[in-house]
């Protein structure tokens, strides 16, 4: 298992891009901006993008297994190496998420706690409704975990 910093032609991979954020203008708010790491287990597997802030937090914009893959753990060791990447230059780790019974939990069991919520982020920035799990996602919920 590798993972490879991606420097260039980030929009090669939007189709994993858009499991995680599925509306391809929101994700180009943060694409060239952000820092992209792809995840290799003899083939590709999953991607995720970090921007950073000026003042010492960073935010995990996208992750994206494939959902063949989902469940095998690369979701998880991605979260692990960008923490520990990120760890020393910056403070805390943000991550922005619908508030849904599958992602949350899969954050906190990765060492984040709730923060904060932004009323409806998903029905103000999204030009269609989002669902996950049969639940329309409003608010957004971000956690953080210290690095």
């Amino acid at each position: 298992m590798r993972i490879k910093k991606i420097t260039e032609n980030k929009k090669q991979f939007l189709d994993l891009l858009l499991l995680a954020d599925e509306q391809e203008s929101m994700i180009d708010r943060y694409l060239e901006a952000g820092d992209m790491y792809a995840l290799y287990d003899e083939d590709l597997k999953g991607v995720c993008v970090v921007t950073c802030s000026d003042d010492g937090t960073c935010e995990l914009k996208n992750i994206a297994v494939y959902e063949h893959c989902q469940g095998s753990g690369y979701g998880r060791k991605m979260i692990d190496y960008v923490c520990g990447l990120y760890s020393g230059k910056y403070h805390t780790m943000y991550v922005g998420t619908g508030d849904s019974p599958l992602t949350v939990p899969f954050y906190k069991k990765c060492g984040f706690t709730e923060s904060h919520r932004v009323k409806n982020f998903f029905t103000a920035n999204y030009d269609h409704p989002i669902f996950e799990c049969g639940i329309q996602l409003v608010d957004m919920v971000y956690l953080k975990k210290e690095l």
